[in-house]
């Protein structure tokens, strides 16, 4: 059960009328996990869907590689909502179904794609380490470039983000699912 009581439609102020129709016009017509938190303060869910909507709309990273990133990030918080909805996701693009079972499994996938890998060992490094080694660094640098390094680890950071309001705050899974043991 979620920690935070849900904020009914009827019950928005002006406000957070406003941001929530911003939100639900780009995330499918209904807001969910963290936005389903943030709304409470119009101004923090205002700028944190700004952001997801920059790396995840407008980014340049490919749909693979950026649920990639997300997935490696939800395993490592065991973010049950943040796994659910984007495993699904990782599956829709493309994204290698044993892959996504390794990853949540806690085993090393393994990766057909050297793009994949990179993306991969670039965000464990960052989560396992709190730091990117300069041979990490530049493998990642000399295959993606510096804009998309960038990017990368700005949806790392974003989708840690993510995870922290999930978890702190219990958000559900619908049906009550606990894909992540």
């Amino acid at each position: 059960m979620t920690r935070v009581p849900e904020v009914l439609p009827d019950q928005l102020s002006p406000e957070q009328r406003k941001v929530h129709d911003l939100i639900v016009s780009t995330r499918g017509g209904v807001i969910r996990g963290p936005f389903a938190m943030w709304i409470r303060n119009a101004n923090l869910a205002a700028a944190a869907n700004q952001l997801g909507n920059a790396v995840r709309l407008e980014g340049k990273l490919d749909a693979k590689l950026f649920e990639l990133v997300i997935l490696v990030i939800a395993r490592q918080w065991s973010a049950q909502y943040e796994w659910f909805a984007h495993a699904q996701e990782a599956a829709r693009v493309g994204l290698d179904s044993a892959i996504i079972e390794a990853i949540r499994t806690h085993r090393v996938p393994s990766f057909r794609s050297p793009r994949e890998t990179v993306i991969y060992e670039m965000v464990r490094e960052l989560t396992d380490t709190r730091n990117l080694s300069d041979t990490t660094y530049n493998r990642a640098r000399d295959m993606f470039g510096i804009d998309l390094v960038m990017e990368v680890v700005t949806v790392a950071g974003f989708y840690t983000l993510v995870a922290m309001m999930l978890k702190a705050f219990d958000a559900p899974v619908p049906g009550g699912a606990r894909p992540l043991d």
